[in-house]
């Protein structure tokens, strides 16, 4: 069995520095305790928290809390005893508001949203205030998107498909940004069925650039294999898009999180296997489905 592997996969530079920002955060704790210990008495690690999971893969987040970090789903769940008590942004971000409330309650804020998420809330927020109805083309319930609309201001609306466009009223001004792991075809659509609902459309590509090419580089594999294997955490949306746009052009494409999904019925008479990742699906993870297919073969 031949296993041809995409150029692009796995973790992309937001997801790294999101975690190795975390990473960071637990040493830093863990470095002022050791001094506080050497200085008088034992010290144990301040807290460090991130809100929500670093990223939609498991692996990561247990790897997280091997060395002391550990999520919260919201502000909440986290006790503020002292000043030491850190909490990570993940790379998804957050709205506004959730920043505030963290900074009220006295804790330590490490904003690792990915920068290229930062510049869809900045430019979602100076839409805004230019007068624009903002609109987000976006899975609603998705964290980043629902980051982006509270930078976005109350009034903005989330798309998903041409049917939520049609549905929307005329405006004299729309501006539009996506979700960054979308598919850039798919925005391009959104943008253009706008055009029939405002005398002006200001829209901005805020695709990341990772997850176009992470794409393009899957497909072209998908379509050289007998069976495409797409490896990321069962929440993971660009994980998701992988394996749509592979199941598009290979009907036989699985999307699995870990090696122990995978069925050798799948590759019973294949003699060419692809393999994909999604943005959040670490190095460990991917070798492991590797071992596992060599194994097969």
């Amino acid at each position: 069995m031949e296993i041809l592997i995409a150029k692009e996969l796995g973790f992309c530079f937001g997801v790294k520095r999101a975690v190795k920002t975390a990473q960071d955060a637990a040493k830093a704790a863990s470095d002022a305790a050791k001094a506080a210990s050497d200085a008088s008495a034992a010290a144990s690690s301040a807290p460090v928290y991130t809100l929500g999971p670093i990223v939609h893969n498991n692996t990561v987040v247990e790897s997280l809390q091997d060395v002391g970090v550990w999520a919260k789903d919201a502000i909440d769940e986290i006790e503020a005893d002292d000043d030491d008590v850190t909490v990570v942004i993940r790379a998804h971000g957050v709205p506004p508001e959730v920043l505030q409330a963290a900074e009220e309650k006295g804790l330590h804020v490490v904003n690792a949203t990915c920068p290229l998420v930062i510049r869809v809330q900045q430019l979602s927020r100076t839409l805004n205030d230019d007068g624009y109805q903002v609109v987000i083309y976006g899975t609603p319930t998705h964290p980043e998107v629902i980051g982006i609309a509270g930078w976005a201001g109350e009034g903005a609306i989330v798309v998903q498909n041409l049917g939520d466009v049609a549905a929307l009223p005329r405006c004299r001004k729309v501006g539009v940004v996506s979700q960054t792991t979308k598919v850039p075809a798919n925005y391009q659509k959104i943008v253009g069925a706008l055009m029939s609902k405002a005398q002006e459309v200001r829209a901005y590509n805020t695709i990341c650039n990772a997850t176009a090419h992470r794409q393009a580089a899957a497909v072209d594999v998908a379509q050289q294999v007998d069976v495409m294997v797409v490896i990321g955490g069962a929440h993971s949306s660009n994980t998701r898009r992988l394996a749509e746009v592979c199941a598009q052009v290979n009907p036989r494409t699985h999307r699995i999180a870990t090696e122990g999904e995978l069925d050798a019925a799948w590759f019973a008479d294949a003699t060419r296997v692809g393999i994909s990742a999604g943005a959040s699906t670490p190095s460990v993870t991917i070798d492991a489905v590797v071992v596992w297919l060599k194994a097969q073969g």
